[in-house]
């Protein structure tokens, strides 16, 4: 499957429900913080992947991947397109079935390991605006 492909895309909203959050922030006016709670409230699993929080949206955070406890459908990465890779690198190594980069999130070489790695991959979206513009299609 090619990254961003519309079944790429499907199949994550449909079938992913364990998401870790690279970078959630506990600052509701941090883009993490909006999408992670509004994905919440559609039945999804939030999993706070960030050193520096304790909980966020009432559930405990993780300082890396390697550190949750669970299994993870898809890794949803809030960071610095320098530092998604490592992200990336981590999802692939738990199993993750995908990983989401999202809008300004952009490394190719971290989305083609990825992708080589048979995870499903979407580049420079973001997951919200997905999920909502399918509900309302």
């Amino acid at each position: 499957m090619q990254i961003n492909s519309s079944e790429a895309i499907k199949e994550i909203l449909d079938t992913c429900r364990i998401i870790a959050v690279v970078g959630l922030s506990s600052n509701p006016m941090r883009p993490s913080h909006g999408v992670s709670q509004y994905m919440q409230s559609h039945g999804y699993r939030i999993i706070p992947v960030n050193p520096n929080e304790v909980s966020v949206l009432g559930e405990r955070a993780y300082p890396s991947l390697f550190a949750v406890p669970e299994k993870i459908d898809l890794v949803n990465i809030f960071r610095r397109p320098e530092e998604a890779g490592k992200a990336v690198d981590e999802a692939i190594k738990i199993g993750a079935r995908a990983v989401w980069m999202q809008e300004g999130v952009i490394d190719e070489e971290a989305a083609k390991r990825a992708l080589d790695a048979g995870l499903l991959v979407v580049m420079d979206r973001c997951i919200l605006k997905e999920h909502a513009w399918r509900r309302a299609g």
